[in-house]
């Protein structure tokens, strides 16, 4: 399992790669592995007020349909629409190419609540 230590994670799985006002979000390799190959990616609308921890888009795979949580608040300001032709990339690459929304974030100072790589890898060990 990878986890890069430029990006700070949610308890749901989700990381998050932020710059500046702007947080790019995807799930993490630990959740695209649990979940199995992704067949397709339902993106939230640009434009869409997200708060953390709330629903805002699907992943499904051949095992099941999952929720992805905002983790953070603010408005999805951009989706990866590369996804619905090759949601594999959430698979392959997900921290590069399989990357979800992008955020504007309402308070940037909600980042500090997110885990940080040690935070994330003693998470993922216990479950």
């Amino acid at each position: 399992m990878q986890y890069p230590e430029t990006l700070r994670y949610s308890t749901e799985h989700e990381w998050v790669a932020v710059d500046g006002e702007r947080a790019r979000v995807g799930i993490t390799d630990y959740a695209q592995d649990a979940l199995g190959d992704v067949v397709y990616v339902e993106l939230p609308d640009v434009g869409l007020a997200v708060l953390a921890g709330a629903s805002c888009a699907e992943v499904e795979s051949t095992k099941s349909v999952s929720e992805i949580y905002s983790p953070l608040t603010g408005v999805v300001v951009e989706v990866n629409a590369a996804l619905v032709d090759t949601p594999e990339h959430v698979n392959h690459d997900p921290y590069g190419n399989g990357w979800i929304f992008v955020v504007e974030m309402a308070d940037v100072a909600e980042v500090d609540g997110l885990l940080d790589a040690d935070g994330y890898r003693r998470l993922v060990e216990e479950e």
